[in-house]
């Protein structure tokens, strides 16, 4: 776990979903099973992760035929260790912000306080038909999440909640027993003006997909500007797949195998499926506007912020990303328990001996 304030943090995604985090048919150890799951929770807290984050998905697709529900696949994890805290997502629509709220002061008691949220506000169309739910615009779901994470927090910290929203309504709802302090931390993601724009009023954490470090930084500069002008407190996470390895040779051979076994017809109509998303924002972008076919290979551009070498080379890389903006790095790997354990052991302490050696370097300049 990170010792510091200023430390950077570190997430994992927890592969409760099968097919990886690749849309490739290259080998994976990875297993979305409970067993596999609930021994990765131990390695990751045992190594030094501070998170690990749940994924929602109600629907097959990509790979990913076998879906575990995020919030009860949380509690588990939290029930089988003692110091990671676990994200669940949860999407508004199917989920009312009355049930979450509830859900989730319960499992903050249960787990001594490590639960926290990621609010997803829904790119896939399809999944939403499947289920029944309605599909509401673009900039209409982040209208919805906003009022979702207000009606959390107004229920977790009120005695007597009252909210007459477009999307949600309360009548002096109280909500007992209450999460314990601090309440539990929101996150949330997406890369269009909605989603940076919710992020910059209320939104604990905001998490981007991968990117350069110019580019997380022209990112990080634009939310922090808003939020500061909202009188709020932002955080931001990035998305990253690491693939360390001994030589810096044989990362990239693994990582230009992820690639020549990429599965084409999935690639494209995931492709299909989350650039129309992004292209229904008013202003035509959304997290995969600029995504080549390599990039979306992992899901969320993973690639990109190139954390593929050697420890050395992806620990300095990671400490650049947090001189870009980041306070937290979540990442994804080909085979997650054992890279997973290899990450704690030969990159963290690396990332710790790079973040004190700048720090005593700014203090001298200083």
């Amino acid at each position: 776990m990170s010792t510091r304030d200023d430390a950077l943090k570190f997430a994992y995604w927890v592969p409760n979903v099968s097919g990886g985090l690749v849309i490739s048919n290259i080998g994976q150890r990875t297993s979305w099973t409970p067993e596999y799951n609930r021994k990765l929770a131990q390695i990751a807290e045992k190594a030094g992760f501070d998170y690990a984050l749940s994924q929602i998905r109600f629907t097959a697709g990509y790979g990913a035929d076998n879906q575990h529900e995020s919030v009860s696949f949380s509690q588990d994890l939290l029930a089988h260790t003692e110091k990671l805290k676990v994200i669940a997502a949860l999407l508004p629509g199917p989920w009312n912000p009355a049930l979450a709220a509830k859900q989730i002061a319960t499992i903050n008691h249960l787990s001594n306080g490590r639960i926290a949220v990621n609010v997803v506000s829904g790119w896939f169309r399809g999944e939403f038909a499947a289920i029944g739910e309605h599909w509401l615009d673009h900039d209409e779901r982040y209208r919805r999440s906003e009022e979702f994470i207000r009606a959390l927090r107004g229920i977790w910290s009120e005695e007597s909640f009252t909210f007459r929203g477009d999307f949600y309504r309360f009548n002096e709802y109280s909500l007992k027993p209450k999460p314990v302090n601090p309440q539990p931390e929101i996150f949330q993601g997406g890369s269009s003006r909605a989603a940076r724009d919710m992020a910059a009023r209320v939104s604990d954490w905001y998490f981007t997909n991968g990117n350069t470090p110019d580019g997380l930084r022209a990112q990080v500069e634009d939310i922090q500007t808003k939020a500061a002008a909202n009188n709020h407190k932002v955080k931001i996470g990035i998305n990253a797949f690491a693939i360390v390895r001994e030589t810096e040779e044989e990362a990239k051979a693994v990582l230009q195998e992820i690639i020549d076994k990429a599965n084409p017809e999935a690639v494209e109509g995931f492709a299909g499926q989350v650039k129309n998303a992004g292209k229904a924002s008013p202003e035509g972008e959304g997290n995969w506007a600029k995504s080549t076919f390599e990039d979306l290979v992992q899901y969320n551009d993973g690639f990109r912020p190139n954390l593929i070498g050697t420890p050395r080379q992806v620990a300095e890389r990671i400490v650049t990303l947090k001189e870009a903006g980041a306070d937290l790095v979540l990442l994804g790997f080909l085979h997650f328990q054992e890279e997973v354990e290899y990450f704690g052991k030969h990159v963290l302490p690396l990332v710790r001996e790079i973040e004190g050696a700048r720090a005593r370097e700014t203090v001298v300049a200083g």
